[in-house]
């Protein structure tokens, strides 16, 4: 009986750091805008450009945050089995560039005196 896979998720702990951090400065630029200068009813400098350009900000961080793969879900393949024969692969084929064996060298035909 084969064991269960361990869930994989899509996102991974960086990706979950970002989106946080999206979150915060969009909740920020909400919070600019709604409470700007009081007596200018929010038209000023803060409500009218520096919230519209944090929540900017915070889209372009929700969307890196989705965008970007975490390395630590990225799975290493495993190599390859090895085969009792050399040059052969695990389906029993040749590999067309295996390595020739080495050779052991043989005994000298002659004898020396």
């Amino acid at each position: 009986m084969n064991p269960k896979p361990a869930p994989r998720f899509a996102f991974g702990p960086r990706n979950y750091r970002l989106m946080w951090i999206g979150l915060a400065v969009l909740a920020a630029g909400f919070i600019t805008m709604m409470f700007g200068d009081k007596d200018n009813y929010g038209e000023d400098f803060v409500g009218i450009t520096l919230g519209p350009l944090l929540l900017i900000a915070g889209f372009c961080i929700e969307f890196a945050a989705i965008m970007v793969r975490d390395q630590s879900l990225v799975v290493v393949p495993a190599p390859p089995a090895p085969t009792s024969v050399p040059g052969l692969t695990a389906d029993g084929v040749a590999a067309a560039n295996a390595p020739a064996a080495p050779v052991a060298p043989s005994a000298p035909a002659y004898k020396r005196l």
